[in-house]
């Protein structure tokens, strides 16, 4: 019996790149060489078995360098190969045995079975190497379940408890830098990698140094915004709550005017207003909700008011919530530092003098308050049916307000820690929460968001400790300056603009994840919805009672705005809500209450609802992260589209058949490109690169220039839940009955149309790459 030499170019494609050194090429061939001289010579008896316990040995220790690189040899049966299976090899070699020996067969015999038990050994010890020593370079590629369970059950209610607790009683005695920095310190013990601080000097909106004011002008009674009368005992006793009872960039200064009772503030009501009455720098009281506060300041301040009350009707509320004497706040910045609009706020960044956004002069004020204004009742509710306060309208008021606000300039912190991906690192998946911001208003949000997102670390960084990593980096960020229009996020956004524009291929909100405790409350990108209800709907089946699925793309609170609106990324976010809450007004979680905020709490005890998000929004980013494909479905969006063209509305004929044309491009792309894509028999490395990066940036022709203050720019949120077309659509069709031509409507057409257009060419020019690839294979 003899053996052939197999060249150490015939190795399998996937041989670990260590294999190529060039000593151990040689220790290799050397081996190999040894055993053809051993065929050849008449002392093959004297072949040794340490020889051959060390080629073993050496393949094993080889093994170990990188062993899910490793593929099977080339042959079946190992690095040599029978002679018998190639017959040039066996009449070129083969000499007949010498007739004069008769052990030859039985010493022949005996070193085939020593090398088949040594061969044998060797894989053995191959095995268990591979078995028992992980590699610190392990790809996931699909994470597998038993993996995936092990990260997510390591998330338990109590950690986040404790977590939550430690951040109040931090709150308590620490500004929002030391804050920071024990966020970034427990983050970097947690393993987490590269954690740093990103600050920007940024104008904030502060208190002025006394609260607001109300007065009559009749009676010269004067008010406290919370409804109580001005006096030194009440601004002592409730200083905190009547400071931070303001809009933030709101106008400075006193108005006295009449009070208009302007509703909800819609088009149409402020038509109806504008026959009756002259609205010239008189005072609005509008109800917050139904439509975003911006917008409706903007149709007040073209209409010509001078100031706004603003206040949230009991009605609109859930009735086992009671806010009547409550104050609360909001902001008036769309986003990002006023000073540096649409750029970083960076150091030599030119800054513009914008301390006021609004010409309005805008005061939160409590339901109790304008009780006293239009002299009603405080209990409006008759048999169980709660009538809403409104103003007479053969009745005059006349008031005054005071509105003391100040701007500086402060430093916003966020956190940015980085957990880097094994086979594509420069893919982004973004986590993000927010913490405290000194001189803003005392909630508890943000502690629960922080705790949230920690715990969520925690539990990752245990596996990564023990050698796996994910495929796409994890970027987990926590931003400052939340409360005053999401600062800390724009301004990081404005600066890597370029990098997440290419790089991002996903953000995770955990902006705000408890608001109530009875209904799972879940918003998502329409390319994600898919996923985020297979996610839902079997957290409900470990779960005793859960209420239907609750997936919806409108649009939200919090730092998901710059990601969403200015780079087109798929979002997702989880929370809790009353469903009594979800049945509300729209918009009413623009008020941001500082006595309300203090009952995470009561809401989870046991913080189990708080264990739940985080192990959803846990599965979430870990099947983004690891799946060799983005689990994003095309043919969602343009299903979408479809559906806001549908109903009484205006659809002209070419905006109807862009989407069936859409709808065809997307179904195309999905059944050619990504169920191939899913199947590990036909994954190519370089189609599903490619196919991953349309993946990512299918929403981006979504993203339009021109939209109402206050919508979204990305035109596939909706404003609220009971809108089922484009917002921007319906508002220009609503706009338009005010104005004697429709222009505004057909440049919101034109908008909806042109994105239309573009998500279809899109897809299109995607499926023209696939094929141009195929046929420059064949």
């Amino acid at each position: 019996m003899a053996y052939q030499k197999v060249n150490a170019d015939q190795r399998a494609p996937g041989h670990s790149q260590y294999l190529d050194n060039d000593d151990l090429q040689a220790t290799a061939l050397d081996l190999e060489w040894d055993m053809e001289k051993e065929l050849e010579e008449p002392g093959f008896d004297q072949f040794r078995l340490d020889r051959a316990e060390n080629q073993n040995l050496e393949n094993s220790e080889t093994a170990d360098l990188n062993l899910d690189s490793i593929q099977p040899a080339t042959s079946p049966k190992g690095r040599f190969q029978r002679l018998q299976e190639e017959s040039e090899y066996v009449t070129r070699y083969t000499r007949s045995a010498p007739k004069s020996n008769p052990c030859n067969f039985c010493r022949l015999s005996k070193m085939l079975c020593t090398a088949i038990i040594l061969f044998i050994f060797g894989i053995l010890i191959g095995y268990y190497a591979h078995k028992n020593c992980p590699s610190n370079a392990t790809s996931s590629g699909t994470l597998d379940l038993q993996l995936y369970q092990e990260i997510i059950k390591t998330i338990q209610a109590e950690d986040i408890k404790n977590s939550f607790r430690n951040l109040i009683q931090l709150y308590k005695s620490e500004d929002d830098v030391e804050i920071s920095k024990k966020i970034k310190t427990h983050w970097t013990s947690l393993g987490l990698e590269d954690v740093q601080f990103v600050n920007y000097s940024v104008l904030l909106s502060l208190p002025g140094p006394s609260p607001s004011s109300v007065t009559l002008s009749g009676s010269g009674q004067c008010f406290h915004p919370n409804g109580q009368p001005c006096s030194e005992e009440a601004r002592k006793h409730g200083s905190q709550d009547l400071l931070y009872s303001y809009a933030a960039y709101s106008a400075k200064g006193t108005l006295e005017g009449e009070v208009i009772d302007v509703g909800y503030g819609k088009a149409d009501d402020l038509k109806r207003i504008k026959k009756m009455k002259n609205t010239t720098n008189q005072i609005a009281l509008l109800k917050l909700g139904k439509l975003p506060l911006l917008y409706k300041l903007s149709l007040l301040e073209k209409a010509g008011f001078g100031g706004v009350l603003l206040y949230i009707d009991p009605c609109d509320l859930p009735k086992t919530t009671n806010l009547s004497y409550d104050t609360f706040m909001v902001s008036l910045n769309p986003g990002g530092d006023p000073s540096t609009p649409g750029y970083p706020s960076v150091d030599g960044s030119f800054r513009q003098n914008r301390s006021d956004l609004t010409s309005l002069l805008v005061q939160p004020i409590s339901a109790s308050l304008v009780a006293k204004l239009i002299s009603s009742p405080q209990d409006r509710t008759k048999n169980g049916v709660c009538s809403p306060l409104e103003l007479p309208n053969n009745e005059e008021r006349i008031v005054n307000m005071q509105v003391q606000t100040v701007t500086k300039f402060k430093t916003v912190t966020n956190v940015v820690g980085y957990l880097k991906g094994l086979t594509s690192p420069d893919r982004y998946v973004i986590v993000g929460s927010h913490h405290h911001t000194a001189y803003s208003y005392n909630g508890q949000e943000w502690a629960s968001s922080t705790a949230i997102i920690t715990a969520f670390i925690r539990a990752l960084m245990l596996r990564v400790k023990r050698g796996w990593r994910p495929d796409r980096t994890i970027v987990f960020c926590s931003w400052g300056g939340t409360t005053f229009g999401n600062i800390g996020s724009y301004e990081w956004g404005e600066e890597f603009k370029k990098v997440l524009q290419r790089n991002v291929v996903a953000y995770v909100s955990l902006h705000s994840p408890i608001r109530g405790n009875s209904s799972l409350y879940s918003v998502s990108s329409p390319s994600l919805q898919q996923l985020v209800a297979e996610k839902s709907n079997f957290n409900c089946s470990r779960r005793a009672h859960c209420p239907g699925t609750n997936v919806s793309s409108v649009q939200i609170r919090g730092d998901a705005d710059y990601f969403i609106n200015h780079l087109g990324v798929p979002t997702v976010q989880f929370a809790y809500e009353d469903i009594k809450a979800l049945q509300s007004p729209s918009f009413l979680s623009e008020a941001l209450f500082l006595k309300r905020a203090t009952k995470i709490e009561e809401m989870d005890p046991f913080f189990n609802l708080h264990e739940t998000i985080t192990k959803l929004s846990g599965e979430v980013i870990l099947q983004i992260a690891n799946e060799p494909v983005l689990p994003f479905n095309a043919l969602d969006i343009a299903l979408e589209v479809q559906n806001n063209l549908k109903g009484d509305q205006l659809n002209p004929h070419q905006l109807l058949a862009l989407a069936s044309r859409l709808r065809e491009s997307a179904q195309v792309f999905q059944s050619d490109e990504m169920r191939p894509a899913n199947d590990p028999k036909e994954r190519a490395p370089i189609r599903v690169r490619m196919l991953n990066d349309i993946l990512q940036d299918m929403e981006k022709s979504f993203l339009v220039e021109q939209v109402p203050p206050g919508f979204y720019r990305n035109i596939l949120y909706h404003v609220d839940e009971k809108t089922s077309q484009f917002s921007i659509l319906l508002e220009a069709l609503e706009h338009c009955k005010s104005l004697p031509s429709n222009k505004t409507l057909q440049e919101a057409l034109s908008e909806v149309l042109n994105s239309i257009n573009s998500a279809q060419v899109y897809f299109k020019a995607g499926l023209d790459v696939f094929e141009n690839v195929l046929v420059g294979k064949n």
